[in-house]
């Protein structure tokens, strides 16, 4: 199996800077029939198509042909949370939380640049209907086996059924009394089923779209805080694949197999250590022996689950145990998953912002049926599909009498003949140029014709003024050449976009114009980074040094150099200061400069020269000797006032939308610049300094939540706690005295030097001083509780501090640590104080007023009290503990 993550699939923030490496969610990805793109529909309301052979082939990566990104679609007007390839491969459907579902179609005479941003879409596609219907989000949408229907469903617990092929809508289902977050078709036709966080699967009939069965025993106890709830169907119609099932009241998490017939769920597919939010079926059916004959007792399948544990498994349900785990693929949860159509490769998207592909080998996929074999299983049902609406036809031979059109010219022969790589190919329709000459417009939501108006396809849909599709446009059956062109066939290296006729008007006969592109300018005229600026020192006192803050507290300054830059994170830009020299008449200059194309994107001139620079993804600051601070957008706009600290900066650093800023007298400041406003009133760090001339503070950063953290010459971390508003330890080198943990985190440390960057509490604690020689001279006779009092001292300090700092993932990692090492020495008082905490009043419900709070650093206490029950449960001397508290809540989850 090879595996991949491709980092140029992304979808960013269209108000962020073109180079910004922040990602958005990605919340569905679907493969082409054919194989040959991807979609994915993320947080920044578009559908982005892409080409999978970059990602499967590193020389088309490295060469970009062809291009990586196809087409970017931009109608929806909120997060895009599903999108759905047709089995035709012709359409797209996508669902978002504008509440609406839109059908895009091939288009050719839409390719160029996107509208409003520097995009270019490689290939067209365009909005050919919108099917208003649902009255919230849309979560997920389903075509039917031969694209007969189009089934989706939404948070206003509602399921939809439109026609696949006029669009329009056949019946509106109600019964679910929760969110449906899943919906998926029988492979044979005759059933369609969903999933709620009502608790429940349902399973309605094609015929009537009457209730056929609803399923609830594997869902009474799941979780409803879930994104999606993800199910799937098998190939051979056997079985369904339900996402976010528990067993053992909640405790343990599992996707329930639920029988066909039946409607029962015998088996489960355990191992996730969080909610399961994705199944999805390999497409292909498999042979337990493929030399024994096709048979229900020699069929298998292959599914593939996504959880919440960031973790990807494959299973076959011929064996109890996966084929593989892929553990902490992604930073996040797991949003969608995909199978390409041929069964060798798995996608999967996160909430994250990535996607990672899976590229199985055929060996590993022992036992592949070609779909041939699926459709002659399937036909033993004998299920009868409902007749095809009146004008509208899969009959192949239309789509063979289409093929002169195509063929009448060189440039549709090269475009469309040529075969989608080789096996079995997914025949799907081309699109149709129109001959008559119109004026070309910007397609706008009005000019999509919608389902609730009744309005008909675009022209290029339909011959007449009727509803009906010509019989030219028909769809695909699995035995005949594909027209669709695949990316590499696409004439991408002949079509100069920079020239292209965007706005669609021209003079005289055949004549186009090419728009003229306008003149912008930056502020710097794009003139190239000064060369051979020398640094060094220059001379002069700072305005306002010697300034003395209360409690007789003087922090050092940094020495006034003639050049001074950060890089910006992320991008090939840096933010650099050029200090004038006293004296030489010379102003004081910064510049935004772009380093890869040698041009300066912004300037700006002060009046006094700077000490400090700080950059985000959000923002750049500049601290001046004069004390004061200009804060500036990543286009050159000041966001905040001058700010006038009063004496010069000793430090500054930024996170986020964070800036701080520590004076030379002692004053400490945090800033929300997003907001405008301060995180807590100025305070000063006299509380922690000592009057000593050996003592000073040897570093200082800020986190995102405005949380100023300092260190100190004595081993000391300090942070200040606007909540109590006082300075409090977050570390200290006292823990290396005696500390099991920090023993062991130091150890890790120095065995991975990359492994302190994973964490602020690591990272606090690798950069505290420690004297080696001071350490070894106290190698002396301790108490006897000595290691595990400041163990457990240690730990309860980290407990304070992540959660101050608002680190949500070390907390539960230090409550984990915690846990176990009460149960490890008996504590039995300690555990079950640690417990009440964290279960609060016994029958405390959201909404009722106790003074107890449900939430610490950002996580849920009684999520992190099973983990705790866990740990004593499995602990030699608090097991019994563990265990009746278990079943307490089970009995109050109950009640």
């Amino acid at each position: 199996m090879h595996f991949t993550k491709p980092a140029w699939v992304v979808h960013k923030d269209s108000s962020a800077k073109s180079d910004s490496t922040k990602r958005l969610s990605i919340f569905s990805v679907h493969v082409h029939p054919d194989g040959s793109r991807i979609a994915t529909g993320g947080l920044d309301a578009k559908v982005r198509i892409w080409s999978t052979k970059p990602i499967l082939n590193p020389a088309s990566e490295a060469s970009n042909k062809p291009p990586k990104a196809l087409c970017t679609l931009t109608m929806h007007t909120g997060p895009v949370l599903t999108v759905r390839w047709a089995h035709s491969g012709r359409w797209l459907a996508s669902g978002s939380d504008d509440e609406i579902v839109m059908i895009w179609d091939l288009d050719l005479n839409s390719r160029g640049k996107v509208w409003g941003s520097d995009e270019v879409n490689v290939e067209g596609w365009k909005p050919m209907k919108r099917l208003p219907g649902h009255e919230s989000d849309v979560t997920d949408v389903a075509w039917a086996p031969g694209d007969r229907y189009l089934a989706s469903v939404g948070l206003d617990s509602n399921i939809i059924i439109w026609c696949g092929f006029t669009l329009e809508r056949i019946t509106k289902i109600d019964q679910h009394q929760g969110f449906v977050k899943g919906v998926c078709w029988d492979p044979v036709g005759e059933f369609l089923a969903t999933q709620s966080d009502d608790r429940s699967v349902k399973i309605w009939r094609t015929t009537d779209w009457g209730l056929e069965a609803e399923v609830k025993k594997p869902f009474e106890d799941s979780p409803g805080s879930t994104f999606f709830r993800r199910l799937s169907w098998s190939p051979d119609g056997a079985h369904i694949t339900a996402s976010n099932a528990t067993n053992n009241k909640g405790f343990v998490f599992i996707a329930a197999v639920i029988t066909r017939g039946t409607w029962t769920s015998e088996i489960s597919l355990v191992g996730h250590e969080n909610t399961v939010e994705v199944a999805s079926y390999n497409p292909h059916i498999f042979l337990r022996n493929p030399s024994a004959p096709v048979a229900t007792s020699n069929i298998c399948s292959v599914v593939a689950l996504g959880a919440d544990d960031r973790s990807v498994s494959v299973w076959q349900t011929k064996s109890a145990r996966p084929l593989i785990v892929a553990k902490e693929v992604f930073e996040r949860q797991i949003m969608d998953l995909s199978w390409s159509w041929d069964g060798m490769t798995l996608y999967a998207a996160s909430s994250d912002g990535t996607i990672a592909v899976f590229n199985f080998e055929p060996d590993e996929m022992e036992g592949i049926a070609p779909h041939s074999v699926q459709e002659q299983y399937l036909s033993k049902f004998n299920f009868i599909p409902p007749k095809l609406p009146e004008g509208y036809s899969h009959h192949n031979a239309t789509l063979v009498q289409a093929r002169p059109a195509l063929t009448s010219t060189s440039s549709n022969a090269n475009l469309f003949d040529s075969p989608v790589g080789g096996g079995e190919q997914v025949n799907v329709l081309v699109a149709k140029k129109n001959t008559k000459k119109k004026r070309a417009g910007l397609t706008t939501m009005s000019s999509v014709p919608s389902a609730g108006t009744g309005g008909a396809p675009p022209s290029s849909l339909s011959s007449s003024s009727t509803s009906r599709m010509p019989h030219a446009t028909t769809f695909s059956s699995s035995n005949s050449k594909s027209f669709f062109p695949a990316p590499e066939e696409q004439p991408f290296g002949d079509v100069d976009y920079d020239m292209m006729n965007l706005s669609g008007m021209g003079k005289g006969k055949g004549r186009v114009m090419a728009m003229e592109e306008p003149t912008y300018r930056t502020l710097g005229g794009d003139r190239p980074r000064p060369a051979n600026v020398p640094v060094r020192e220059l001379g002069g006192a700072a305005a306002g040094a010697g300034a003395v803050g209360s409690g007789g507290i003087y922090l050092a300054v940094p020495t006034i150099m003639s050049k001074v830059s950060v890089q910006v994170e992320g991008g090939d830009v840096v933010f650099e200061a050029i200090n004038a020299e006293e004296g030489t008449g010379g102003v004081t200059e910064i510049m935004y400069i772009d380093v890869g194309g040698n041009k300066t994107l912004w300037l700006d001139y002060l009046p006094t020269t700077v000490n400090h620079l700080a950059v985000t993804q959000s923002f750049c600051a500049v601290a001046m000797t004069d004390g004061s601070v200009n804060v500036y957008s990543h286009a050159g706009r000041r966001l905040m006032p001058t700010i006038s600290l009063g004496s010069p900066c000793s430090a500054i650093d930024a996170k986020g939308d964070c800036l701080m800023a520590l004076t030379q007298t002692g004053m400490l400041y945090s800033w929300n610049v997003k907001k405008g406003t301060t995180f807590f009133p100025p305070v000063s760090i006299a509380p922690i300094m000592p009057i000593s001339p050996n003592y000073t503070i040897t570093s200082a950063f800020v986190r995102e939540n405005g949380s100023p953290v300092l260190n100190a010459s004595n081993g000391i971390a300090y942070a200040y706690d606007p909540s109590m508003c006082i300075w409090v330890k977050v570390s200290e080198r006292w823990w290396a005295e005696g500390s099991d943990e920090w023993r062991s985190q130091q150890k890790g440390t120095n065995n991975n030097s990359g492994s302190a960057s994973k964490g602020v509490l690591p990272y606090i604690e690798g950069s505290i001083s420690f004297d080696v020689t001071e350490g070894n001279q106290k190698q002396q006779q301790r108490p006897e509780w000595w290691n595990t009092a400041l163990t457990l001292g240690h730990l309860e300090t980290r407990l304070h501090a992540a959660r101050l700092l608002d680190s949500p993932v070390e907390f539960r990692q230090t409550l984990e640590l915690y846990a176990k090492k009460i149960a490890d020495e008996g504590f039995r008082d300690k555990g079950e104080e640690l417990i009440r905490e964290l279960s609060g009043p016994v029958y405390w419900h959201e909404g009722k007023e106790t003074g107890w709070s449900p939430m610490v650093a950002g996580l849920n206490k009684r999520d992190l009290l099973k983990d705790v029950l866990s740990i004593f449960a499995r602990s030699k001397s608090l097991t019994k503990l563990g265990q009746d508290w278990q079943d307490f809540l089970r009995k109050i989850a109950a009640e």
